[in-house]
């Protein structure tokens, strides 16, 4: 990387991707309940955040690191940008959500405005409910700070007076159980036609001085405890490395506190008590003006089940080149086929499955499993499959992050059954999305196969933009049957004919069909690059673009999330603009398009242009050759989101974004017109189709 050029920070640029999509809570065009859960998703985000990102920055500024990865500058930055963010959010709460709520008779009580009716049966659902489940502990040397778990609820309390034994401990904590739900409809004959909640919080506030008799309640607050989370094994250590996992899981929810969110009142003395308990400087205390955990406002969208104040219903078409087809096999074998989700549905990937398990002529059956949810259906047909004597082999990435208990669970569950589990290559996640089906027709063997570039989890699949890829290719499935191999022998790296996997070659060939377009447009010839996916963070690669552009090519970047390439700096990335788009789904799919002369090149992955997926996952790249497949993917994934204007955010040379030029309901929304398309209405993403309009798209 030039020395003179300094990248954009990656943590940095985490939280800007974070703004974007808080900004869906702060417009009025969205539904209202919709705009409650986009603003509990980024608290979720940012729950992640802390977990995994926080600690090696906060250590940096405990030793007070001034070069390197992490330093203690680095670290005051970005809490400095993260109490920007949640100080935005809860904005966001107090001065719009909440007064909109209010508007439509759906309002969360407090006890100063409570009617005496509705202090009475709250002090019975207290008493009946909650108070049996509350354990206080007063702190003295025999009963030290007990353990808070990762996220959990809890109240830190200054009594007044003395105790049964005539001692003055003054400090008691408060730990909420999770099994009690944080917000609580009352009954409608208290709500006088409206919808009235009740959170947890205030309810234990309103009566927490029955849980401490004889004693005063002079200071209180709620705190909650954010823990690094990230679970990390030595696999060259370890004899099994789904017992270590186990392990780890019993000691995720206690690992190293990197925040401490406290109420806006909190008194001093009880936050300075708290910082020194947890280790923390003052840049990790949070004071915020609501609930401590805005996840869980998330419960209030069921709760008062408004549909009216959502998205109106969306149920995806089922893809039109499997329709009409009595076997799915007989349709892949006429040729590849290409399913674009959410806007088709994910049953096709689950129709196949069902068609493999029941045909007597299927085989085998592999298959890697990285997210699948805690029930699905997918694993239930792989058991199946078991059952009626396939072979089954399935590539469990046990390190799935924060997915890691629920992989266990299916790898013990199909061993259970007779399927060959295996976890991949030591000291890599399996990354890449696969299914390969061998079937037997006459007296040869036939596979068939499925890549993606998103997971198999049929709940996400609704909500996630990705591509699934229906293969009968011998190239192809040959290429996946070597994979398989290599991951479950751990046998020599793979020559592949056709697919590029990574850690071994996939950073390099793209850094190649990188430096070609910039060496055509040096030529005078075209030089073009559109490239779609969720975090552009690999130095190399960013080094490989900046390098075409300065050379003339033209290149746009789609990227979702993180980008640490500064975009539209003059002399630098004059040719290089960065877009993000934010909408009703997550944006997932990764396309790589490559325009180098007269040739063009279209790859779909499963990876992002991380360094981690280019050098520490098993990931892979296929190219897309057939015509009609390359012009739709062309036109659906990358060209329609250049012509966006009510979704996409484009970056400024300081890493800012701009937001979009349009309202939501403007014609050039991507994903609403994809919507239409696959309603059958005819509606077409981008106004315009051919493939040569992405090179015409450079200015």
């Amino acid at each position: 990387m030039s020395s003179s050029l300094v990248l954009l920070d990656r943590d940095e640029s985490i939280l800007e991707f974070n703004a974007r999509v808080l900004d869906w809570a702060a417009r009025d065009e969205v539904p209202l309940l919709e705009r409650i859960r986009f603003l509990t998703i980024v608290s979720s985000n940012l729950d992640e955040f802390f977990e995994v990102r926080m600690a090696e920055l906060l250590d940096a500024a405990q030793n007070h690191i001034i070069e390197g990865d992490f330093t203690e500058q680095q670290y005051r930055q970005v809490s400095a940008k993260a109490h920007d963010l949640v100080a935005r959010q809860y904005d966001i709460l107090r001065d719009q959500l909440s007064p909109a709520l209010e508007a439509h008779g759906i309002s969360i009580v407090s006890h100063a405005r409570r009617t005496p009716e509705q202090r009475t049966w709250v002090k019975q659902f207290f008493e009946s409910q909650v108070k049996p489940l509350l354990l206080p502990v007063s702190l003295d040397p025999a009963h030290p700070f007990p353990q808070v778990a990762n996220k959990s609820l809890n109240f830190i309390v200054k009594l007044g007076g003395q105790d049964a034994l005539g001692r003055s401990n003054s400090i008691a904590i408060l730990k909420v159980p999770r099994t009690i739900p944080r917000l609580i409809h009352m009954p409608p004959q208290l709500c006088g036609g409206q919808d009235l909640l009740v959170s947890l919080p205030s309810i234990i506030r309103a009566h927490l001085d029955s849980l401490f008799p004889n004693r005063v309640v002079e200071q209180l607050s709620q705190f909650r405890i954010t823990r690094h989370s990230d679970l990390a094994v030595d696999e060259d250590d370890m004899n099994n490395l789904r017992m270590a996992l186990r392990e780890g899981l019993q000691q995720r929810h206690f690992g190293k506190a990197v925040r401490a969110e406290v109420s806006s009142n909190c008194p001093p003395e009880l936050a300075q008590l708290l910082c020194h308990q947890f280790n923390l400087p003052a840049e990790s205390l949070y004071r915020v003006h609501g609930p401590v955990n805005l996840v869980r406002m998330g419960m209030l969208i069921d709760l008062v089940n408004k549909p009216q104040f959502l998205f109106p219903p969306y149920v995806p078409s089922y893809p039109k080149a499997l329709r009409g087809s009595e076997s799915m096999f007989d349709r892949i074998r006429e040729g590849d086929v290409l399913v674009h989700q959410p806007f088709e549905s994910f049953d096709a990937v689950l129709d196949l499955l069902r068609e493999a398990v029941n045909d007597p002529n299927v085989l085998a059956i592999k298959q890697t499993i990285y997210r699948t949810g805690s029930d699905s259906e997918l694993m239930t047909l792989l058991r199946d499959a078991v059952r009626r004597g396939k072979e089954v082999t399935a590539l469990v990435e046990l390190k799935a992050r924060f997915d890691e208990e629920a992989n266990i669970n299916w790898a013990e569950k199909l061993e259970s059954v007779g399927a060959q589990v295996v976890y991949g290559v030591v000291g890599m996640k399996t990354h890449a999305k696969m299914l390969l089906i061998t079937r037997r027709e006459g007296r040869k063997l036939k596979r068939y196969g499925h890549l993606s570039t998103g997971n198999y989890n049929p709940r996400t699949a609704r909500l996630y933009t990705d591509l699934s890829y229906f293969t009968a290719d011998d190239a192809l499935t040959g290429d996946m049957q070597k994979v398989f191999v290599h991951l479950a022998s751990q046998s020599e790296i793979p020559a592949l004919s056709r697919m590029v996997m990574a850690p071994y070659r996939l950073q390099q060939h793209m850094v190649q069909r990188i430096a070609q377009a910039g060496r055509a447009a040096a030529a005078g010839k075209r030089g073009r690059i559109v490239a779609k996916m969720n975090a552009l963070t690999d130095e190399v690669l960013i080094q490989a673009l900046l390098d075409a552009g300065r050379k003339g090519a033209q290149i746009d970047l789609i990227v979702r999330g993180a980008c640490m390439l500064p975009a539209q700096l003059e002399g630098v990335s004059d040719h290089i603009r960065v877009r993000s788009i934010i909408g009703r789904f997550l944006e997932h799919s990764r396309v790589f398009y490559f325009g180098i002369d007269e040739a063009e090149h279209l790859y779909l992955s499963s990876a992002d242009w991380m360094n981690r997926n280019m050098l520490r996952r098993i990931e892979l790249a296929w190219p897309v050759t057939e015509p009609q497949l390359k012009a739709r993917i062309i036109d659906e994934c990358l060209l329609a989101y250049l012509y966006d204007e009510a979704l996409s955010w484009q970056m400024r040379p300081d890493g800012s974004y701009a937001p979009p030029s349009a309202p939501l309901d403007a014609p050039r929304n991507v994903q609403r017109a994809l919507m239409d398309r696959y309603r059958g209405n005819g509606s077409k993403p981008s106004g315009k189709t051919g493939r040569k309009v992405v090179a015409r798209k450079a200015r």
